[in-house]
């Protein structure tokens, strides 16, 4: 393992510490317990927006703090969910009479957690869970897992709240983003988390993992290494027998990277997806290519379809201002 660290037991401290110092003009560090707050101010009454889930997918969440997004993140533990002190601290800091909604990802610690603090919560709150990966049947025993189309929630509700949604019209939103949001992933690689010290799977030259999620697990199938295009045909195809998306539906794609896959390729893999639904009649209308909600130093991609009315296209479009997104400020 060759990593920039001095020691796994000090490497979040170390790391959130210069996040903060990074971006001091829009968040600011807590500490004992972890959080990540906006600097600037909301108006009375806005619903506050809070999200967070273990350490290794950045900037998912901590690069998502500022306006027109998240008003707190709760960090964890590299791939481990955050504490519910943590969860409880940040809403009490950032809640201005509008009460807090809760975006978490569908992992059972996250999940566990965030009702805890939730139940301890002394003014009103909502959850928002994210179940974008269809590489899970939406039969699954614990549901589908949230992963990146948890940015594209946090943004969309975020813009709401911004503007003076209440909390129960963010969580109405939020829901129905997340029905027409669907992501998968894929590695050439594993992740090596620093306390392991070895990749979380082994796979070959010439394997890839197919449906991975975000925390170095294994796909649903291991299949032999193939062109982009081919790669790009089976994602494509997952989404849509799960979306449907229609001729002359307008959507949003995004292409994320999982923290080691050169932007040459996210673009490619970005032509090739966008000319799939361009050829049905699906009207890419709006895009992001990047790492966004990534694996540590995994290789690999995920395409994310949202289909997208007016609404959320207006809010996607607002004005918003991070460490990791700004843009109309």
């Amino acid at each position: 393992m060759k990593k920039f660290i001095n020691s796994t037991e000090t490497l979040l401290d170390e790391s959130l510490s210069g996040f903060a110092k990074a971006h001091a003009d829009i968040i600011q560090l807590n500490n004992q317990p972890h959080f990540i707050k906006r600097n600037s101010p909301t108006s009375p009454g806005k619903v506050a927006i809070i999200s967070g889930g273990g350490s290794g997918h950045e900037p998912l969440h901590n690069g998502f703090v500022g306006i027109g997004m998240l008003d707190a993140a709760c960090p964890g533990q590299i791939f481990t969910s955050p504490t519910p002190d943590q969860m409880l601290a940040a809403a009490q800091a950032v809640e201005n009479g509008g009460g807090v909604l809760f975006i978490v990802k569908n992992y059972a610690g996250d999940v566990m957690n965030f009702e805890i603090a939730a139940e301890m919560l002394d003014c009103p709150n909502e959850s928002l869970l994210v179940s974008d990966d269809v590489s899970f049947p939406k039969t699954h025993s614990t549901g589908r897992r949230g992963v990146a189309g948890t940015l594209i929630l946090e943004k969309i509700v975020g813009a709401a709240a911004e503007q003076g949604a209440d909390l129960a019209a963010c969580k109405i939103l939020g829901d129905r983003v997340n029905l027409v949001t669907a992501s998968i992933g894929v590695a050439l690689s594993s992740c090596t988390v620093p306390a392991l010290g070895k990749p979380t799977f082994e796979i070959g030259d010439q394997e890839i993992e197919m449906g991975v999620g975000i925390h170095g697990e294994r796909g649903r199938e291991r299949i032999a290494l193939s062109t982009a295009t081919e790669i790009v045909d089976y994602l494509t195809n997952m989404i849509d027998d799960d979306l449907n998306p229609q001729q002359g539906q307008s959507a949003l794609l995004h292409v994320n990277g999982f923290g080691a896959t050169p932007l040459m390729e996210l673009h490619l893999i970005y032509e090739l997806a966008s000319r799939h639904w361009e050829q049905r009649g699906v009207n890419i209308c709006r895009s992001l290519v990047g790492n966004y909600t990534t694996s540590l130093d995994m290789a690999g991609c995920s395409i994310t379809l949202s289909l997208l009315d007016d609404e959320m296209l207006r809010l996607w479009d607002a004005p918003v201002h991070t460490a990791a997104l700004r843009w109309g400020c």
